[in-house]
């Protein structure tokens, strides 16, 4: 007969707490805005706030089909879920910024 012990919720993780990400880890994030001048000089400073040693050259840029659209994937140093949920509302609302994923 299997144990019917209830769970005792002071050792159970709370749903927030539980990661898949094992920290410190690289971490890519794309962000998504109008293919103007300035977003990626703009995604790249941001980029620094958070990752010191942000390497500007690991950009990956994608062009939308008709071109007015640019993804940009930036690659962190992550060290923490504050560390990116921080980043993440930085980059979300930014101006320049329509999508960030």
């Amino acid at each position: 007969m299997p144990d019917q012990t209830p769970l005792d919720p002071a050792n159970s993780p709370r749903p927030d707490e539980a990661s898949l990400i094992t920290y410190p880890c690289a971490f890519p994030v794309k962000v998504m805005g109008a293919n103007v001048e300035g977003l990626v000089p703009a995604m790249t400073h941001i980029a620094l706030q958070f990752d010191p040693q942000f390497d500007a050259t690991t950009i990956e840029l994608r062009e939308s089909r008709g071109g007015k659209y640019l993804a940009i994937t930036i690659t962190v140093n992550a060290t923490s879920r504050e560390q990116l949920d921080e980043l993440y509302r930085t980059l979300s609302t930014h101006p320049m910024v329509k999508v960030v994923l």
